[in-house]
C-alpha cells in the first residue's frame, strides 16, 4: 500500500497550486487525486480577472500576495515554460450615489492601507481609459493598474507540470471515495484505484467539498451554484488595453473584460443558481436573461445596444453562506485540512491559498493568518461577508 507525506484531493487552480507548494516546501511524496483532469473542473470555466479589490479586508493581502506571483510566474515556479497568459490591463471600478458609494470608498481606502495603487479619477480620465463607456452617472472610481486578467487553466497546468517535475505524483480519473481515520486521525482515502496511506490530507474539492460531511461528519456549509457567462460581439474594439470593469450602479452588478477584437465577455456579480447537487457540466441561458444583460451593457455601453452574442457558457461557484472560502485545519480531524467555498474568487487567491494551505499542512508559520477563514465562524457569527451585498466581488 502506498504511503505519502500528503494527499491533495482535486487538480484545479487550488490544488495544483497546493501540491506545488507542498514540494516547494520540502514535501518529498506527494500524491495529487483528480476524479477527471488537471483543471478540467470548475478552474477551466472561470473568467480569469486578477484584482486585489476586496471589501473583506482579509482578502487583500492574499490577492496582492498572488498578484506578484501572476506577474513573475515563470521565475516563480522555477519554470521557463510556465504561462498564466496574463494580461494586465488595469482594474477599473464605479459608483452612483447610493448605498454602493460608501463600501466602494471604504474599500478602496482598505487597498491603501495594505500597500496596493490605487487612484481616484474623475469621468473624463475614466473615459479616457475605456473609451467604449460612459460615466455620466458615476460618483466614485477607482482605478487599480495593477490588476488584469489571465488563464487559469494554464495557471493549473503550469503548477501542475512543474509539480511532477518536482516529484509530485498525480493521478487522473480517480475518484476518492473515503476518508480513513484512526482515533480521530487521518491515515489515507480510499478510492476507485485502491487505498492510499497518508496522515495528512488536504482537500480542494470546491462544489464537492460536502463529501468532507459525509466523511467525517463535521457541516460544510457550502452550495454549488451556477452562474452564466456571455461573450458579446459590438460595434467597437473592447481592447486588452482597456481595463476590467467592475459596474457596482447596474443591477447584476457586472463585471466586463475585453475578450479579443470587438468582444467584451460580461456576468453579473450576483447570486445566481443553487443547483440541488454539485454539477459543473453545462447548463441552459435563457434568450430572457441574455436581453437582460444586454440591456444592463447597453446603459453603460452605448454602443453595445446593437451587440449580437458571439459565445456563452457557465461556471459552477461553490459558495458558502458569507461568499468567502474556509481554509485551515479541521480540528475534530487531526490531519486534515481543506480549502473550500471560494465562491467565484478562487483563481484570484490560487496562488497565495496553495501557499497558505501547504504551510498549514506541513506546520510552517502562514504568510498570513488563517483564524478568519476558519469553519467555526460560521458558528460563532463572525463571518466575512461583503460590504457590497452577496456576491462574487466580496
Amino acid at each position: 500500500m502506498d504511503s505519502y507525506d500528503a494527499i491533495v484531493i482535486g487538480a484545479g487552480v487550488i490544488g495544483s497550486s497546493v501540491a506545488w507548494h507542498l514540494a516547494h516546501f520540502g514535501a518529498r511524496k506527494v500524491l495529487v487525486l483528480d476524479r477527471t483532469q488537471v483543471g478540467a473542473g470548475t478552474t477551466s470555466q472561470s473568467s480569469g480577472i486578477l484584482r486585489t479589490h476586496y471589501s473583506v479586508i482579509e482578502n487583500v493581502e492574499m490577492a496582492k500576495a498572488s498578484w506578484k506571483v501572476f506577474t513573475d510566474f515563470a521565475n516563480y515556479l522555477g519554470d521557463e515554460e510556465a504561462s498564466c497568459g496574463l494580461v494586465k490591463c488595469g482594474y477599473l471600478i464605479c459608483a452612483p450615489e447610493g448605498p454602493k458609494l460608501e463600501p466602494l470608498r471604504a474599500a478602496l481606502a482598505g487597498q491603501r492601507d495594505k500597500g496596493v495603487e490605487v487612484r481616484l479619477l474623475g469621468r473624463e480620465e475614466a473615459k479616457s481609459l475605456l473609451p467604449i463607456a460612459h460615466f455620466d452617472d458615476a460618483a466614485l472610481i477607482g482605478y487599480e493598474p495593477e490588476a488584469g486578467f489571465a488563464d487559469a487553466y494554464l495557471v493549473a497546468t503550469s503548477f501542475a507540470r512543474s509539480a511532477r517535475r518536482m516529484g509530485v505524483k498525480i493521478m487522473e480519473g480517480v475518484n476518492v471515495e473515503r476518508l480513513l481515520t484512526d482515533n480521530g486521525k487521518v491515515v489515507g482515502v480510499e478510492t476507485s484505484q485502491g487505498t492510499f496511506r497518508s496522515d495528512t490530507v488536504i482537500s480542494t474539492q470546491n462544489i464537492w467539498a460536502r463529501d468532507i460531511e459525509r466523511w467525517t461528519g463535521i457541516p460544510s456549509p457550502v452550495a454549488a451554484e451556477r452562474h452564466a457567462v456571455l461573450a458579446l460581439e459590438g460595434p467597437e474594439a473592447y481592447s486588452y488595453r482597456m481595463p476590467v470593469f467592475k459596474d457596482l450602479g447596474s443591477p447584476g452588478m457586472l463585471y466586463c473584460r475585453s475578450y479579443g477584437g470587438n468582444q467584451m465577455l460580461v456576468s453579473e456579480g450576483t447570486v445566481g443558481e443553487t443547483l440541488p447537487a454539485p454539477d459543473n457540466e453545462q447548463g441552459d441561458i435563457s434568450l430572457d436573461y441574455i436581453v437582460e444583460v444586454g440591456a444592463q451593457v447597453a446603459e453603460r455601453f452605448p454602443s453595445y445596444e446593437t451587440a449580437g452574442l458571439a459565445s456563452s457558457w457557465t461556471g459552477v461557484y461553490d459558495v458558502t453562506p458569507d461568499w468567502n472560502p474556509v481554509l485551515g485545519r479541521l480540528p475534530e480531524v487531526q490531519g486534515l485540512v481543506v480549502g473550500y467555498g471560494f465562491s467565484g474568487h478562487g483563481f484570484k487567491l490560487s496562488p497565495a491559498v496553495g501557499r497558505v494551505l501547504a504551510q498549514e499542512a506541513l506546520g510552517l508559520r502562514t504568510d498570513v493568518p488563517l483564524a478568519p477563514y476558519a469553519l467555526e465562524r460560521f458558528r460563532s457569527g463572525h463571518l466575512l461577508t461583503g460590504k457590497y451585498g452577496l456576491g462574487a466581488v466580496s
